[in-house]
């Protein structure tokens, strides 16, 4: 087994989109190949209503897929195909844009005004980005959650873990998206095949991703006089960590445990232009996709 050391870890970005939403942004619109064939990840935290109700009103998709997450709140949603619902806490919801869709989010917070949820943007293969588009929606009652002895919770979003499958399939990526938590003090290793780019995602409490030789700025453990120290400095709440290769990831949890999100995929290795939520191989296929806007083109036929 090799450990997945840690090659970076970084603060998600206060970062203001839709028609007025304020979320963190722990990466996006910068160089995409630092975890192909992941391109952005935003949590959308909120407990006071002006900072979302305004929302995420119609706006284009092409040549990505996005998974989002809710935990608190709901979001309720439509696109040009004519499809529409809610998404409650614990659900899901898988968009392929393929060819293009135009959406909108509206988010609407719980009793207490709570709003928090997560959505990951996955590129497409060339081969890929002209598909006509779908979308799944799952409900929390059927995405597995395993809780192991030691008291360690993992729902399986997507893809196969510890012998359970996660609802959704079907995307490109072939991401394996979890939802981990670990009670306080616990050490953990969870298996990650070699090949794929990863991440992970604190959002509550504290933990050290062990490394083979850990970076400044990460927790480190020694014995003095026979009795462990440790240096707290672990990552915390909207913290990404990004890992380099290995097959495995070995977390500490701190003294409150942490829960955090464990994300990874088959790099596509592929070109990419980026114009906002229109993600292409090459600058032409850009500015045909705007030019499809402009003339009434971007939505093809069935």
């Amino acid at each position: 087994m090799s450990i997945r050391p840690v090659v970076e870890s970084r603060a998600a970005r206060p970062t203001l989109e839709g028609a007025g939403v304020r979320l963190h942004r722990a990466f996006g619109f910068q160089d995409p190949r630092e975890l192909d064939p992941f391109l952005l990840f935003d949590d959308f935290r909120n407990e006071r209503p002006e900072d979302y109700l305004r929302g995420f009103p119609w706006h284009p998709h092409r040549g990505t897929e996005t998974i989002t997450y809710v935990l608190a709140g709901s979001v309720e949603h439509g696109d040009s195909l004519g499809n529409s619902g809610r998404l409650g806490a614990g659900d899901v919801q898988w968009m392929t844009a393929g060819s293009g869709i135009m959406h909108q989010e509206m988010p609407q917070g719980n009793e207490r005004g709570q709003m928090h949820g997560f959505q990951l943007w996955a590129n497409l293969p060339g081969r890929l980005k002209m598909t006509a588009p779908r979308y799944q929606d799952v409900r929390a009652a059927d995405i597995p959650e395993i809780i192991d002895d030691d008291g360690t919770r993992v729902r399986v979003i997507v893809g196969s873990f510890w012998g359970r499958t996660g609802p959704v399939d079907g995307i490109a990526a072939e991401p394996q998206y979890l939802d981990i938590s670990l009670p306080p003090g616990l050490r953990k290793r969870f298996r990650i095949d070699t090949y794929r780019r990863a991440f992970a995602y604190v959002f509550e409490g504290a933990a050290r991703f062990a490394d083979a030789g850990p970076p400044a700025g990460v927790l480190l453990e020694k014995e003095v006089m026979g009795r462990e120290v440790r240096i707290r400095d672990l990552s915390g709440d909207r913290t990404l960590i990004r890992f380099g290769s290995g097959d495995e990831v070995v977390v500490q949890a701190g003294d409150e445990g942490v829960r955090f999100l464990l994300i990874s995929g088959a790099p596509i290795g592929e070109p990419v232009a980026w114009h906002g939520p229109i993600v292409m191989n090459t600058r032409a296929e850009i500015l045909q996709a705007m030019a499809d806007l402009r003339n009434g083109t971007f939505i093809r036929p069935a």
